[in-house]
């Protein structure tokens, strides 16, 4: 019985190596969703200039929710590429996480505003509902507004072509 207990620090070695290598070898970025395949969350909230909005103004076609804040380095550099895609026609939807609508109106009247309109959730209650890790993330939704895609850090041609593009393609398609 006593030899047993000297292999258990080695069998405890060799689980926590395992563990730790296989932790190693995920991608942090590839976050999993629990809204993945779900209704994008009921909400009802104030636009940036103050009307108001529901997840049914979300609905009727595919479209991509971005979560963006100006306290967000990383929003800044995709914001060009976001511009880019709205020219495209992909209709995007800002989440204005956690930041200061005075701020947002003139980071999109200095920048150029890619979305057809923006969420206000200055509490971040949207994106609690959204499970958010943080700015920026951006959902793709198909036109019966359900979540069928998430993406957690900057859109930018490599992850639009390779990532989004083709999920893109596809519901539109459907």
């Amino acid at each position: 019985m006593k030899r047993i207990t000297l292999f258990v620090p080695f069998l405890l070695f060799i689980g926590l190596g395992f563990f730790l290598f296989r932790g190693l070898s995920l991608d942090p970025k590839e976050l999993p969703s629990a809204l993945i395949g779900k209704q994008f969350p009921a909400f009802t909230a104030e636009k940036i200039d103050g009307t108001a909005v529901s997840e049914k103004d979300l609905l009727g076609e595919v479209s991509l929710v971005n979560v963006w804040a100006t306290w967000c380095p990383t929003c800044k550099q995709e914001h060009a590429y976001l511009n880019k895609l709205a020219s495209e026609g992909i209709k995007i939807f800002g989440v204005n996480y956690k930041d200061e609508t005075d701020k947002a109106v003139t980071w999109l009247e200095q920048l150029g505003n890619p979305y057809v309109f923006n969420i206000k959730d200055e509490d971040g209650m949207l994106g609690l509902d959204l499970g958010v890790y943080g700015a920026p993330e951006t959902y793709l939704l198909d036109k019966n507004g359900v979540v069928r895609l998430k993406h957690v850090g900057d859109v930018n041609e490599r992850v639009w072509k390779t990532k989004i593009e083709p999920e893109y393609r596809k519901w539109v398609a459907q």
